[in-house]
Protein backbone atom coordinates (compact mmCIF):
# COMPACT_ATOMS: atom_id res chain seq x y z
CA UNK A 1 0.00 0.00 0.00
CA UNK A 2 1.60 3.43 -0.92
CA UNK A 3 2.30 5.71 2.22
CA UNK A 4 1.83 8.77 0.26
CA UNK A 5 -0.88 10.44 -1.44
CA UNK A 6 -0.78 14.01 -3.03
CA UNK A 7 2.13 15.72 -3.37
CA UNK A 8 4.99 14.66 -2.12
CA UNK A 9 7.11 15.91 0.87
CA UNK A 10 10.54 15.88 0.85
CA UNK A 11 13.37 17.32 3.63
CA UNK A 12 17.03 17.20 2.01
CA UNK A 13 20.03 17.53 4.51
CA UNK A 14 23.37 18.59 3.79
CA UNK A 15 26.50 20.40 5.96
CA UNK A 16 27.89 21.29 2.57
CA UNK A 17 26.07 24.39 1.77
CA UNK A 18 28.40 25.23 -1.70
CA UNK A 19 30.63 23.75 -4.11
CA UNK A 20 29.36 20.59 -5.89
CA UNK A 21 27.11 19.07 -3.14
CA UNK A 22 25.38 22.24 -2.60
CA UNK A 23 24.65 22.80 -6.57
CA UNK A 24 23.07 19.51 -6.03
CA UNK A 25 20.70 19.81 -3.69
CA UNK A 26 20.04 23.01 -4.87
CA UNK A 27 19.10 21.56 -8.15
CA UNK A 28 17.12 19.26 -6.81
CA UNK A 29 15.08 21.54 -4.33
CA UNK A 30 14.17 24.06 -8.00
CA UNK A 31 13.33 20.76 -9.74
CA UNK A 32 11.26 19.17 -7.08
CA UNK A 33 9.34 21.97 -6.37
CA UNK A 34 8.86 22.96 -10.33
CA UNK A 35 6.88 19.24 -9.70
CA UNK A 36 4.64 20.80 -7.22
CA UNK A 37 6.13 19.09 -4.33
CA UNK A 38 6.39 20.30 -0.17
CA UNK A 39 10.68 20.79 -0.70
CA UNK A 40 12.49 21.63 2.33
CA UNK A 41 16.13 21.73 3.21
CA UNK A 42 18.18 21.51 5.91
CA UNK A 43 21.50 23.04 6.08
CA UNK A 44 24.02 25.27 8.43
CA UNK A 45 23.05 28.86 6.85
CA UNK A 46 26.22 30.32 5.59
CA UNK A 47 27.36 29.95 2.22
CA UNK A 48 25.02 30.12 -0.67
CA UNK A 49 22.15 27.24 -0.20
CA UNK A 50 19.85 28.80 2.40
CA UNK A 51 19.24 31.63 -0.44
CA UNK A 52 18.95 29.46 -3.35
CA UNK A 53 16.25 26.95 -1.85
CA UNK A 54 14.63 30.20 -0.74
CA UNK A 55 14.65 31.75 -4.04
CA UNK A 56 12.92 28.28 -5.94
CA UNK A 57 10.53 28.35 -3.02
CA UNK A 58 11.58 25.93 -1.25
CA UNK A 59 11.73 26.21 2.42
CA UNK A 60 15.02 26.75 4.72
CA UNK A 61 15.38 25.46 7.90
CA UNK A 62 18.88 25.87 9.77
CA UNK A 63 20.59 22.69 11.24
CA UNK A 64 24.33 24.00 12.83
CA UNK A 65 25.88 21.19 12.12
CA UNK A 66 30.01 21.52 11.60
CA UNK A 67 31.82 19.42 8.76
CA UNK A 68 34.34 17.70 10.50
CA UNK A 69 33.17 14.47 12.56
CA UNK A 70 33.56 14.25 16.12
CA UNK A 71 31.38 15.04 19.76
CA UNK A 72 29.48 17.55 18.74
CA UNK A 73 28.64 14.80 15.77
CA UNK A 74 25.54 13.32 18.61
CA UNK A 75 24.14 16.75 18.78
CA UNK A 76 23.79 17.26 15.19
CA UNK A 77 22.08 14.15 15.30
CA UNK A 78 19.73 15.20 18.09
CA UNK A 79 18.90 18.85 16.15
CA UNK A 80 17.89 16.90 13.21
CA UNK A 81 15.62 14.77 15.17
CA UNK A 82 13.73 17.78 15.88
CA UNK A 83 13.53 19.14 12.25
CA UNK A 84 12.64 15.85 10.93
CA UNK A 85 9.73 15.41 13.52
CA UNK A 86 8.75 19.46 12.31
CA UNK A 87 8.76 18.89 9.20
CA UNK A 88 6.98 15.49 8.98
CA UNK A 89 8.33 14.80 5.27
CA UNK A 90 7.87 11.82 3.30
CA UNK A 91 11.17 11.38 2.66
CA UNK A 92 14.58 12.11 4.03
CA UNK A 93 17.26 12.67 1.23
CA UNK A 94 20.72 12.98 3.17
CA UNK A 95 23.60 14.40 1.03
CA UNK A 96 27.33 13.53 2.58
CA UNK A 97 28.82 11.90 5.21
CA UNK A 98 28.02 14.65 8.09
CA UNK A 99 24.03 14.45 6.91
CA UNK A 100 24.49 10.77 6.41
CA UNK A 101 25.86 10.02 10.19
CA UNK A 102 23.08 12.10 11.32
CA UNK A 103 20.25 11.20 9.64
CA UNK A 104 20.59 7.51 9.67
CA UNK A 105 21.89 7.49 13.21
CA UNK A 106 18.15 9.46 14.23
CA UNK A 107 15.98 8.19 12.19
CA UNK A 108 17.24 4.54 12.40
CA UNK A 109 15.04 3.20 9.20
CA UNK A 110 12.14 4.66 10.70
CA UNK A 111 11.43 6.98 7.88
CA UNK A 112 11.82 6.42 4.13
CA UNK A 113 15.68 7.69 3.62
CA UNK A 114 17.76 8.23 0.33
CA UNK A 115 21.44 8.49 1.61
CA UNK A 116 23.88 9.87 -0.92
CA UNK A 117 27.61 9.80 0.29
CA UNK A 118 28.75 12.13 -2.61
CA UNK A 119 32.15 10.23 -1.98
CA UNK A 120 32.49 7.71 1.02
CA UNK A 121 33.44 9.43 4.33
CA UNK A 122 36.49 6.80 4.53
CA UNK A 123 38.24 8.29 1.57
CA UNK A 124 38.81 11.27 3.60
CA UNK A 125 40.14 9.66 6.40
CA UNK A 126 43.73 8.00 7.47
CA UNK A 127 45.11 6.16 10.48
CA UNK A 128 43.05 4.31 13.02
CA UNK A 129 39.91 6.37 12.11
CA UNK A 130 39.23 4.67 8.70
CA UNK A 131 38.48 1.44 10.02
CA UNK A 132 36.58 2.79 11.95
CA UNK A 133 34.68 5.01 8.86
CA UNK A 134 34.34 1.84 6.73
CA UNK A 135 32.86 -0.27 10.06
CA UNK A 136 29.93 2.94 10.42
CA UNK A 137 29.29 2.94 6.28
CA UNK A 138 28.33 -1.38 6.93
CA UNK A 139 26.31 -0.57 10.26
CA UNK A 140 24.55 2.15 8.91
CA UNK A 141 23.88 1.10 5.18
CA UNK A 142 20.85 -0.91 6.67
CA UNK A 143 18.76 2.34 7.73
CA UNK A 144 18.90 3.70 4.31
CA UNK A 145 16.31 3.04 2.21
CA UNK A 146 18.03 3.27 -0.84
CA UNK A 147 21.71 4.09 -1.23
CA UNK A 148 22.05 6.54 -3.94
CA UNK A 149 25.93 6.99 -5.47
CA UNK A 150 26.71 9.27 -8.13
CA UNK A 151 29.28 6.81 -10.46
CA UNK A 152 29.37 3.28 -11.08
CA UNK A 153 32.69 3.05 -9.33
CA UNK A 154 31.68 4.88 -6.07
CA UNK A 155 29.00 2.21 -6.22
CA UNK A 156 32.02 -0.47 -6.33
CA UNK A 157 33.90 1.18 -3.67
CA UNK A 158 31.69 1.04 -1.28
CA UNK A 159 30.90 -3.03 -2.11
CA UNK A 160 34.42 -3.21 -1.85
CA UNK A 161 34.51 -2.18 1.50
CA UNK A 162 31.69 -4.20 2.55
CA UNK A 163 28.92 -1.89 2.63
CA UNK A 164 25.87 -3.58 1.83
CA UNK A 165 22.49 -1.52 0.43
CA UNK A 166 19.81 -1.32 -1.43
CA UNK A 167 21.87 0.46 -4.75
CA UNK A 168 20.76 3.13 -7.04
CA UNK A 169 22.94 4.72 -9.52
CA UNK A 170 22.39 8.20 -10.97
CA UNK A 171 25.45 9.85 -12.78
CA UNK A 172 25.93 13.84 -12.05
CA UNK A 173 24.04 16.10 -14.56
CA UNK A 174 24.96 19.76 -15.86
CA UNK A 175 23.02 22.54 -17.55
CA UNK A 176 23.69 22.34 -20.61
CA UNK A 177 21.55 25.46 -21.43
CA UNK A 178 23.92 27.11 -18.63
CA UNK A 179 26.79 25.88 -19.44
CA UNK A 180 27.68 26.02 -23.33
CA UNK A 181 30.71 25.43 -25.65
CA UNK A 182 32.80 28.40 -25.51
CA UNK A 183 33.78 29.20 -28.89
CA UNK A 184 37.88 30.53 -29.81
CA UNK A 185 36.76 34.16 -29.57
CA UNK A 186 35.47 34.09 -25.85
CA UNK A 187 38.65 32.40 -25.06
CA UNK A 188 40.01 35.89 -25.41
CA UNK A 189 37.40 37.83 -24.62
CA UNK A 190 37.38 36.24 -21.04
CA UNK A 191 41.47 36.53 -20.50
CA UNK A 192 40.55 39.98 -21.04
CA UNK A 193 37.94 40.25 -18.59
CA UNK A 194 39.14 38.66 -16.21
CA UNK A 195 42.85 40.18 -16.73
CA UNK A 196 44.84 37.18 -17.63
CA UNK A 197 47.75 37.38 -19.92
CA UNK A 198 48.14 35.75 -23.21
CA UNK A 199 50.20 32.48 -22.37
CA UNK A 200 48.92 28.81 -22.36
CA UNK A 201 47.11 28.81 -19.37
CA UNK A 202 45.51 26.11 -16.95
CA UNK A 203 42.38 26.37 -14.88
CA UNK A 204 41.61 24.64 -11.43
CA UNK A 205 38.19 25.01 -10.23
CA UNK A 206 37.24 23.84 -6.50
CA UNK A 207 37.68 24.60 -2.55
CA UNK A 208 41.25 24.77 -1.61
CA UNK A 209 41.15 21.80 0.56
CA UNK A 210 43.24 18.20 0.68
CA UNK A 211 40.52 16.53 -1.05
CA UNK A 212 40.73 18.66 -4.19
CA UNK A 213 44.41 18.18 -4.91
CA UNK A 214 45.83 21.35 -5.40
CA UNK A 215 49.04 21.08 -3.26
CA UNK A 216 49.87 18.18 -5.80
CA UNK A 217 49.34 20.50 -8.60
CA UNK A 218 51.41 23.37 -7.46
CA UNK A 219 53.95 20.84 -6.81
CA UNK A 220 53.52 19.64 -10.95
CA UNK A 221 53.78 23.08 -11.99
CA UNK A 222 57.14 24.49 -11.88
CA UNK A 223 57.88 20.94 -14.27
CA UNK A 224 55.36 22.32 -16.52
CA UNK A 225 56.81 25.99 -16.48
CA UNK A 226 60.09 23.89 -17.85
CA UNK A 227 58.63 23.47 -21.17
CA UNK A 228 56.04 26.52 -21.21
CA UNK A 229 57.91 29.45 -19.75
CA UNK A 230 54.80 31.91 -19.74
CA UNK A 231 52.25 29.19 -19.34
CA UNK A 232 49.84 30.64 -16.42
CA UNK A 233 47.89 28.37 -13.42
CA UNK A 234 44.69 29.71 -12.33
CA UNK A 235 43.13 28.31 -8.75
CA UNK A 236 39.86 29.40 -8.63
CA UNK A 237 37.94 28.63 -5.12
CA UNK A 238 38.80 29.58 -1.58
CA UNK A 239 38.90 27.02 1.76
CA UNK A 240 41.11 26.28 4.46
CA UNK A 241 43.77 25.49 2.78
CA UNK A 242 44.73 28.79 0.81
CA UNK A 243 47.58 30.23 3.47
CA UNK A 244 49.40 27.41 2.93
CA UNK A 245 49.04 26.96 -0.78
CA UNK A 246 49.88 30.69 -1.26
CA UNK A 247 52.92 30.24 1.10
CA UNK A 248 54.09 27.69 -1.64
CA UNK A 249 52.80 28.69 -4.49
CA UNK A 250 55.58 29.07 -7.70
CA UNK A 251 55.91 31.63 -10.14
CA UNK A 252 53.00 31.64 -12.62
CA UNK A 253 50.18 30.79 -9.98
CA UNK A 254 46.94 33.17 -10.06
CA UNK A 255 44.77 33.09 -6.70
CA UNK A 256 41.23 34.03 -7.98
CA UNK A 257 39.83 33.39 -4.80
CA UNK A 258 35.80 32.55 -4.86
CA UNK A 259 34.08 33.67 -7.83
CA UNK A 260 30.51 33.98 -9.57
CA UNK A 261 31.93 33.86 -13.25
CA UNK A 262 33.24 30.80 -13.08
CA UNK A 263 32.36 30.06 -16.89
CA UNK A 264 34.67 32.90 -17.43
CA UNK A 265 37.37 31.07 -15.77
CA UNK A 266 36.67 27.84 -17.91
CA UNK A 267 36.42 29.99 -21.19
CA UNK A 268 39.85 31.02 -20.37
CA UNK A 269 41.27 27.93 -20.26
CA UNK A 270 43.28 25.99 -22.62
CA UNK A 271 42.88 22.94 -20.21
CA UNK A 272 41.21 22.12 -17.27
CA UNK A 273 42.70 20.04 -14.54
CA UNK A 274 41.21 18.55 -11.43
CA UNK A 275 44.06 16.73 -8.80
CA UNK A 276 41.59 15.41 -6.02
CA UNK A 277 42.53 13.06 -3.86
CA UNK A 278 38.78 11.42 -4.03
CA UNK A 279 35.32 12.46 -5.31
CA UNK A 280 32.01 10.68 -6.42
CA UNK A 281 32.01 12.30 -9.41
CA UNK A 282 32.91 16.17 -9.65
CA UNK A 283 30.57 18.11 -11.13
CA UNK A 284 32.93 20.91 -11.90
CA UNK A 285 34.17 18.40 -14.45
CA UNK A 286 31.09 18.36 -16.15
CA UNK A 287 31.04 22.08 -16.32
CA UNK A 288 34.37 22.06 -17.93
CA UNK A 289 33.98 19.33 -20.09
CA UNK A 290 29.96 21.18 -20.97
CA UNK A 291 31.72 24.32 -21.53
CA UNK A 292 34.30 22.14 -24.56
CA UNK A 293 37.75 22.11 -22.42
CA UNK A 294 39.84 19.50 -22.30
CA UNK A 295 40.56 17.89 -19.24
CA UNK A 296 43.39 16.54 -17.22
CA UNK A 297 41.98 14.55 -13.98
CA UNK A 298 43.02 11.98 -11.09
CA UNK A 299 41.50 8.62 -11.25
CA UNK A 300 38.95 8.90 -8.98
CA UNK A 301 35.25 7.59 -8.83
CA UNK A 302 33.54 9.55 -11.52
CA UNK A 303 36.44 10.62 -13.86
CA UNK A 304 36.58 7.91 -16.22
CA UNK A 305 32.84 7.24 -16.62
CA UNK A 306 32.23 10.61 -17.56
CA UNK A 307 35.40 11.66 -19.68
CA UNK A 308 35.61 8.18 -21.57
CA UNK A 309 38.86 7.36 -23.85
CA UNK A 310 38.84 10.97 -25.90
CA UNK A 311 38.06 14.01 -23.60
CA UNK A 312 41.49 14.42 -21.83
CA UNK A 313 44.05 12.34 -19.47
CA UNK A 314 43.38 10.35 -16.74
CA UNK A 315 46.48 10.42 -14.24
CA UNK A 316 47.24 8.46 -10.97
CA UNK A 317 46.11 9.96 -8.00
CA UNK A 318 48.74 11.68 -5.99
CA UNK A 319 51.42 11.31 -8.78
CA UNK A 320 52.68 14.86 -9.58
CA UNK A 321 55.10 14.09 -12.35
CA UNK A 322 52.42 12.26 -14.68
CA UNK A 323 49.98 15.27 -13.95
CA UNK A 324 52.82 18.03 -15.35
CA UNK A 325 53.35 15.93 -18.19
CA UNK A 326 49.54 15.43 -19.47
CA UNK A 327 49.24 19.07 -18.59
CA UNK A 328 52.79 20.14 -20.49
CA UNK A 329 51.70 18.18 -23.89
CA UNK A 330 48.41 19.82 -23.84
CA UNK A 331 49.55 23.20 -23.50
CA UNK A 332 51.49 22.51 -26.47
CA UNK A 333 49.18 21.17 -28.50
CA UNK A 334 46.20 23.34 -29.62
CA UNK A 335 44.54 20.82 -31.78
CA UNK A 336 44.53 18.29 -29.42
CA UNK A 337 43.00 20.62 -26.38
CA UNK A 338 40.32 21.60 -29.28
CA UNK A 339 39.40 17.65 -30.49
CA UNK A 340 39.27 16.90 -26.68
CA UNK A 341 37.00 19.59 -25.50
CA UNK A 342 34.55 19.16 -28.40
CA UNK A 343 34.37 15.42 -27.49
CA UNK A 344 33.42 15.97 -23.60
CA UNK A 345 31.28 18.37 -24.72
CA UNK A 346 29.51 15.57 -27.00
CA UNK A 347 29.73 13.64 -23.44
CA UNK A 348 28.35 15.91 -21.44
CA UNK A 349 25.46 15.95 -23.82
CA UNK A 350 25.16 12.48 -24.38
CA UNK A 351 25.26 10.97 -20.48
CA UNK A 352 25.08 14.16 -18.44
CA UNK A 353 22.07 16.21 -18.90
CA UNK A 354 20.98 17.60 -15.92
CA UNK A 355 17.45 17.22 -16.54
CA UNK A 356 17.48 13.48 -17.18
CA UNK A 357 19.17 13.43 -13.61
CA UNK A 358 16.60 15.42 -11.71
CA UNK A 359 13.99 12.60 -13.82
CA UNK A 360 15.54 9.55 -12.43
CA UNK A 361 15.89 10.90 -8.94
CA UNK A 362 12.41 12.23 -8.91
CA UNK A 363 11.35 9.09 -10.20
CA UNK A 364 13.97 7.07 -7.30
CA UNK A 365 12.28 9.62 -4.72
CA UNK A 366 8.65 8.84 -5.38
CA UNK A 367 9.05 5.23 -5.72
CA UNK A 368 11.16 5.34 -2.13
CA UNK A 369 8.41 7.66 -0.44
CA UNK A 370 5.73 5.46 -1.67
CA UNK A 371 7.40 1.90 -0.70
CA UNK A 372 6.87 0.89 -4.44
CA UNK A 373 10.27 -0.13 -4.84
Amino acid sequence: MSRVSGPLSILHVSQPTEGGVGRYVAELAADQVRRGWRVVVASPTYGDLAAQTAAVGAGHVPWTAGRAPGPGSLFDASRLSRIVRDAEPDLVHLHSSKAGFAGRLSLRGRRPTIFQPHAWSFEAVRGPVRPAAIGWERKAARWATVVLCVSEEERERGEEHGIRGRWRVIPNGVDLEKWTPAAEGEREAARSRLGLGDGPTVVCVGRLCRQKGQDLLLEAWPSVRESAPVAQLALVGDGPDEEALRRRAPAGVVFAGKRVDVADWLAAADVVTLPSRWEGMSIGMLEAMARGRSIVATDVPGAREAMGNDAGAIVPVEDAAALSGELALRLSDRERTRAEGHAGRKRAERYHDLRAMTDAVAELSSSTARSLL
